[in-house]
């Protein structure tokens, strides 16, 4: 099937190379030239594993193509998918700038019949806005506004696993309109998704608010459970509790499981921080507050500070003279993404009680570089306190602490003997619960996670 993919961002690569995967022939369109000539030339903007190889196995077999041509883009794709940025406006909302504008150029360009699908992560009520921008721009031409229906059909992407959650996804959702148009698109989205529904039927077909609003509420019930679970951990420092123990015991009941129970630094990324956002604001439009999800959202911004009140409790406030090194810079394993990190936040409040940091990271470091000359814009004396290396013991030379913030699996088992060489102290902060606070005694660094007997 002839396929575009509006946007060659995340959600879009992933999506058009996992298509191209399967034998189709996609057309990615993005208006930033700098992005294209990267795609074009054999690079790809972002690290997910897996990505580049499927990428370049499609580009080599001529059913991927990178392009800014908007038009040409049109013409191609008998599905359109749009795959564009949602970022937070000022008040939380999602920005659907980006979205309707992609609709107008379909509008605008059309001459045959097009299922648009909102691939990107959108309010409900967006493919009406979607639909009513295209039927605008059809009207202007004088042709007919059912020349294209829209269809929603949300990403269920984790970042670090995205290749593999598109080519052996748990669900598949697609909303369409009950109409004879939507009931077309709903039969090219069924072809479109034979090959990832051989083995069982993974599709789940709604209406199309419904399936906008399902994209929200997953996520903002997993971003629910973590924020819960950090709730909890902080309990547990307090009365003497363990975590862990209690996440294996309220995980094993089969109601609850193990998932998303693991406790932290707060939750970052790209989706749960806007999508509880948006979903919370969308709730307010309609005169009603989601409280419980307001919650959420408080309990993981104090989230973000619970290391370094931590260290606070360890050192005092003061923190002048000292230098921390800090493993992990991504909001998670498996990726580039700086954006919401907790990394980032922690940087900064270290800095500002006056320390140094030394920090690493397996991929991010470029990204963080870039975000830590925004955090620190207007303070380039807060900057040059933080310097970044190009592994993982070279961070930890004359440092006071280890700071770990992102569970990298290089992370899982270093050789503690160097660590507490290089360290001036033996002292870890533990932002994911890597390690045993036993195993950590017995080698006679001293340890804290979070909610572990700390």
């Amino acid at each position: 099937m002839k396929v575009t993919i509006i946007g060659s961002g995340y959600v879009g690569l992933v999506t058009g190379a996992c298509l191209a995967e399967q034998g189709n022939n996609i057309f990615c369109l993005d208006l930033d030239p700098k992005k294209i000539e990267i795609l074009n030339s054999g690079g790809v903007p972002i690290y997910e594993p897996g990505l580049k190889e499927m990428i370049e196995r499609n580009r080599a077999a001529g059913r991927l193509q990178f392009s800014t041509d908007i038009a040409a883009s049109v013409a191609h794709g008998d599905i359109q998918f749009i795959a564009v940025g949602t970022p937070p406006d000022e008040d939380g909302s999602a920005d659907l700038q980006y979205v309707v504008a992609a609709a107008r150029n379909i509008g605008r360009h059309a001459t045959t019949p097009k299922v648009i699908v909102d691939k990107s992560t959108v309010p409900v009520g967006t493919a009406d806005k979607v639909s009513a921008a295209i039927k605008e721009e059809l009207e202007k031409r004088k042709l007919s506004v059912d020349l294209c229906s829209v269809v929603s059909n949300p990403e269920f992407l984790k970042e670090g696993a995205a290749v593999e959650d598109f080519m052996r996804p748990d669900r598949i959702v697609i909303g369409t309109e009950n109409t004879a148009a939507g009931l077309r698109a709903k039969e090219q989205m069924r072809k479109l998704y034979a090959p990832f529904n051989r083995h069982h039927e993974r599709t789940y077909y709604m209406d199309v608010k419904s399936a906008e609003l399902t994209k929200y509420a997953a996520n903002a019930m997993l971003a629910t459970r973590i924020s819960f679970m950090n709730e909890l951990a902080n309990l547990a420092d307090l009365v003497g509790a363990d975590i862990e123990a209690v996440r294996q015991g309220i995980g094993s009941d089969s109601r609850i499981g193990y998932g998303f129970l693991y406790s932290g630094t707060g939750y970052g990324g790209s989706c749960f921080p806007k999508d509880v956002s948006a979903l919370s604001k969308t709730a307010k439009e309609h005169g009603r507050d989601l409280k419980i999800l307001d919650a959420v959202e408080a309990v993981n911004e104090l989230q973000k500070y619970i290391l370094v009140e931590k260290i606070e409790k360890r050192f005092g406030k003061d923190l002048k003279g000292m230098k921390f090194a800090l493993w992990g810079l991504a909001f998670k394993p498996n990726t580039d993404d700086m954006r919401e990190a907790p990394s980032r936040v922690i940087i900064q409040e270290l800095v500002k009680r006056g320390a140094l940091v030394v920090a690493y990271d397996p991929v991010a470091m470029p990204e963080a570089k870039h975000c830590l000359d925004l955090d620190f814009k207007g303070n380039p004396d807060g900057l040059k306190k933080v310097s970044m290396v190009e592994n993982p013991l070279a961070a930890l030379d004359g440092c006071d602490a280890l700071v770990i913030v992102t569970e990298w699996k290089a992370f899982h088992s270093p050789d503690f003997e160097q660590v507490m060489q290089k360290l001036t102290r033996p002292i870890i902060f533990d932002g994911r619960n890597l390690y045993e606070p036993s195993a950590m005694q017995e080698l006679g660094i001293e340890y804290y996670g979070i909610g572990r007997h700390n």
